[in-house]
C-alpha cells in the first residue's frame, strides 16, 4: 500500500510539472499547427521540450576514488575511443522531449488561468434539455446487469437468520429469487447549454496557405475553450470568394480557391444558417469570420454592415472579425467595422500579423466572456 501511494504521489507531482510546462509554453504551442493534427476526441498530445531529472552532484574534493587522479578535461579514460559513435558532432546538448497525452478539458483550462479568460454566461440554459437516467432507488425486479449484490446479500442473510436457516459455524448465505435484489433509475430532464460557431473565411486569391494555416490554428483554441464553456457546441463552416457556400471542416480549411471578394455572400448564408437551424432563444451563437481585408466594392462593405446590423448581431452572443494579414490584401474591413461599431460590445476584432499574433488574438475574442 504504502508502495501505491508513492506511485500515486509521483504522478500526481508529474501531472503538476507537465502543467507548469504547458503554460510556461503555451504562446509557442498556439503559433504551432502540429499538435492540433495531434487530436483525437478528447485528448491532445502535446510534446514538452524538456523535464529534468534530479540528479546527484558530487564535490571536488581531492580525496581519491572513481573519478580522481591526474588528467585534464578531455582525456580519454581508456580503450574503446574508436568504438561505435564516433564521428563529427555538434557543441551543444541533444534535445530531449516527450509527448504526452492532455485532456482538452484540462487544456481549456490551463488556457484560461494563462489568458485570464472569464467563464461565459450561456443564453437559453432552461430551455433545451436533455434526458439523463440516475439510479435512485431499489427494486425486486430487473436485469441481472443491475443487481445490487450487497442489497441481495444482505436480504438472503436477514430471512435465514429469521427463518432459523443460517449457521454460524457454516456461514453459507445462498439467494433465493425473492431475497435478489435491483438497482432502479428514473429519467429526468436537465438543462443543457448548447452553442454554434459559424467559422467564415475568405479564401479568395490573396489568402495564401500561411493565412489558412494561422485561421486552422487559431480555431482549434477557440473550439477548446468554447468546449470547455457547453455541453454541446456544433461548427459549421462556411468559405467564400465572389459566393458563399457551406463545407465541412475539411474543406474549409483546404479549399484552394481564387477570385474576387464579395463579404455580403458568406454573412447573408450565416444568418440563414441561424436562422434556419439555431433558434436565438435556445443557442449561444458565434460567428467567426477570418479574411485579409479585401472586399470587391464599396457598397459590398455597406451591405455586410446592413446584414450585421439588422441580422446577425442581433442573433449572435457576440461577432468576431480577424484579419489576417497579406501582402495581397488592402486590410480596409477592419477599418470600416471599426469605425461603424466603434460602441458595440459584441463586435470584437482583431488584427494577427503572423503566428505570433495567434495568443493575443484569442486572448482579444474571449477575453470578454460574452
Amino acid at each position: 500500500m504504502a508502495d501505491l501511494n508513492k506511485i500515486k504521489q509521483d504522478h500526481r507531482r508529474f501531472k503538476q510539472i507537465v502543467r507548469g510546462k504547458i503554460k510556461q509554453n503555451l504562446r509557442e504551442y498556439m503559433t504551432n499547427g502540429e499538435m492540433t493534427g495531434k487530436q483525437g476526441k478528447d485528448i491532445v498530445k502535446i510534446p514538452i521540450p524538456r523535464i529534468d531529472i534530479p540528479r546527484f552532484r558530487y564535490g571536488s574534493k581531492d580525496t581519491g576514488g572513481v573519478g580522481q587522479g591526474k588528467g585534464e578535461v578531455g582525456d580519454s579514460l581508456g580503450e574503446g575511443e574508436e568504438g561505435p559513435g564516433q564521428g563529427e558532432a555538434g557543441e551543444n546538448e541533444g534535445e530531449k522531449g516527450l509527448e504526452v497525452d492532455v485532456a482538452l478539458d484540462e487544456l481549456a483550462e490551463i488556457m484560461g488561468e494563462e489568458l485570464e479568460l472569464p467563464n461565459i454566461e450561456p443564453r437559453g440554459t432552461e430551455r433545451l434539455q436533455t434526458i439523463r437516467s440516475k439510479y435512485s432507488g431499489i427494486r425486486s425486479v430487473g436485469p441481472e446487469s443491475l443487481r445490487h449484490f450487497k442489497r441481495t446479500y444482505k436480504e438472503a442473510l436477514q430471512r435465514q437468520i429469521s427463518s432459523g436457516e443460517y449457521d454460524p459455524d457454516n456461514p453459507i448465505i445462498v439467494p433465493t429469487r425473492e431475497d435478489k435484489r435491483f438497482r432502479s433509475w428514473k429519467e429526468t430532464a436537465m438543462p443543457q447549454s448548447n452553442a454554434v460557431i459559424i467559422y467564415m473565411m475568405d479564401v479568395s486569391g490573396s489568402m495564401g496557405e500561411e493565412q489558412k494555416e494561422i485561421v486552422r490554428i487559431e480555431s482549434f483554441w477557440i473550439d477548446t475553450w468554447l468546449r470547455s464553456q457547453y455541453k454541446g457546441l456544433e461548427s459549421r463552416f462556411i468559405i467564400h470568394d465572389a459566393t458563399a457556400k457551406e463545407v465541412d471542416r475539411d474543406t474549409f480549411f483546404h479549399t484552394r480557391e481564387s477570385g474576387g471578394t464579395m463579404i455580403s455572400s458568406a454573412y447573408k448564408l450565416a444568418l440563414k444558417i441561424i436562422e434556419d437551424d439555431f433558434p436565438i432563444e435556445d443557442w449561444n451563437v458565434y460567428p467567426f469570420h477570418f479574411s485579409d481585408g479585401d472586399n470587391w466594392s464599396v457598397d459590398d462593405t455597406s451591405e455586410c454592415m446592413r446584414i450585421l446590423t439588422d441580422g446577425l448581431l442581433p442573433r449572435s452572443n457576440m461577432f468576431c472579425y480577424g484579419q489576417v494579414e497579406s501582402p495581397y490584401g488592402s486590410g480596409q474591413f477592419i477599418k470600416d467595422l471599426n469605425e461603424k461599431f466603434s460602441e458595440e460590445d459584441r463586435v470584437v476584432v482583431s488584427e494577427i500579423k503572423n503566428r505570433d499574433a495567434i495568443y493575443d488574438s484569442i486572448k482579444t475574442f474571449l477575453g470578454k466572456g460574452l
